[in-house]
């Protein structure tokens, strides 16, 4: 147990450098086939120039990801139930990921001339989140020998951990996975801060899961840290590579399940403040929008884009989101002690 934390860590600086070396020509294969991002028309002309940069990075940290953590557990997997259960975070990861690279893609259309560049549909989308969000909630429910700390509700500071049933947990599990996937989404506005700002999440629910002895998870926390890290590298103010819907709802939706799997996802608000802020930024601006028959709460939602027509620039938003990201992450990890 005393080395596997180190090992976890040492995984994780091993994806950040295998991501950065292959990093350059993924993100000039994309360049050839011009597979671009559409900016919004109604965000300024900073983000205009971004226009054509390349999207769908998120295959830069997913695919490092999946061939790391099953290589390191393929022993395990086929031999214990906790090992195997380090399948269902990677089932969430790829198939959120191939979710938002068929999205990604419809969007990249519009800069083609076909039909249907606005994406898919959001009813098609949200139908499709809930049912693989619900898939994964019933298979935790069922599959309880595998995932000791789920189905249950670890409340901070008391020390105590409530059994919840399945009637209870499976649409709970199911709200948490795509609430988070959407903030995570919805949080990818500005060069670096989803990836920042996840793998600092993933950071924390790494040291929790070490915690509690969950070490083929706390593996895989920190071996995503070190591909955020790696996309990061190409991410990083001015921007190279966007993750694109294939990495914010792959990330989210993993989040979400780390959570959820480690039985403290009350926590989640607290490790994971700044995408729960930018998402209760864009409820409260079109609540009061239609209640107020047009008028703005916000210069511009998600949160992100108010305080950038406030006059912060891009770098000091990202720098102090993430400031206020971390230092969350920390609370959220000594919460999880006490």
């Amino acid at each position: 147990m005393a080395g596997e934390l180190p090992f976890a860590l040492t995984v994780g600086g091993v994806a950040f450098l295998l991501g950065v070396i292959w990093g350059g020509p993924f993100v000039e294969v994309l360049r050839r086939l011009k597979i671009g991002k559409q900016i919004r028309v109604e965000l300024g002309e900073v983000h205009q120039k971004k226009v054509g940069t390349p999207t769908m990075g998120g295959v830069l940290i997913v695919l490092p990801v999946v061939l790391i953590a099953l290589g390191l557990n393929i022993v395990n997997v086929i031999r214990t139930v906790t090992g195997a259960s380090i399948l269902l975070p990677l089932f969430v990861l790829v198939s959120f990921a191939m979710l938002g690279m068929i999205d990604d893609w419809e969007g990249i259309q519009r800069s083609r001339g076909r039909p249907r560049g606005e994406g898919l549909p959001a009813r098609i989308k949200f139908g499709a989140q809930v049912g693989l969000a619900t898939l994964v909630a019933t298979v935790i429910s069922l599959y309880d020998g595998g995932f000791q700390f789920a189905n249950q509700m670890a409340l901070p500071l008391l020390g105590i951990a409530i059994p919840i049933s399945p009637v209870l947990f499976i649409p709970l599990t199911v709200f948490i996975i795509i609430a988070m996937s959407n903030a995570v989404n919805l949080t990818d506005g500005l060069d670096g801060l989803a990836g920042i700002i996840t793998a600092s999440a993933f950071a924390a629910y790494g040291v929790i899961a070490y915690l509690q002895g969950q070490i083929f998870l706390t593996q895989l926390c920190f071996i995503l840290v070190g591909a955020c890290f790696a996309f990061l590298w190409y991410n990083a103010h001015p921007a190279q590579l966007f993750m694109g819907d294939t990495g914010s709802l792959a990330l989210g939706a993993t989040l979400g399940t780390v959570a959820v799997m480690t039985g403290q996802w009350l926590l989640l608000p607290i490790i994971a403040i700044v995408p729960v802020m930018e998402t209760l930024s864009v409820i409260l601006q079109v609540t009061y929008f239609k209640r107020t028959g047009g008028q703005r709460l916000f210069r511009m939602a998600p949160l992100h884009h108010h305080f950038e027509m406030g006059g912060w620039s891009e770098t000091q938003i990202v720098q102090r989101f993430w400031l206020v990201g971390l230092l969350s992450a920390m609370i959220g990890v000594a919460l999880a002690l006490l």
